[in-house]
């Protein structure tokens, strides 16, 4: 199973995105686990996730994260500002498994 977490500001905003994440790997059949938390819960709930993405809104954060994150040996980045605004579901997931693959 491959656990992808996305952070934002209140954990909320993502909500949307994660579904349709969900849509679209569903339809590439694949066995994942998608959440959102917010800023806050994020650097205790990547200990369970493959890889990390940050809400455009919070990419402030991403130096902080990216500490916590090379310690546990995941990937991270900011998610696409023009996918998150269209909640392209399936580009965030191409997004999520390239990170991995580079890993």
């Amino acid at each position: 199973m491959t656990n992808i977490l996305l952070a934002c500001s209140a954990g909320m905003s993502t909500s949307l995105l994660v579904s349709k994440m969900e849509e679209a790997a569903e339809a590439k059949d694949m066995d994942v686990r998608i959440w959102a938390v917010a800023q806050d819960k994020a650097e205790t709930e990547m200990e369970q996730a493959d890889v990390l993405l940050i809400g455009p809104q919070m990419r402030f954060m991403k130096n902080k994260y990216s500490k916590a994150a090379e310690k546990i040996g995941i990937p991270l980045d900011v998610i696409d500002p023009v996918a998150y605004g269209r909640v392209d579901g399936e580009a965030v997931l191409n997004k999520a498994l390239e990170l991995m693959d580079q890993k």
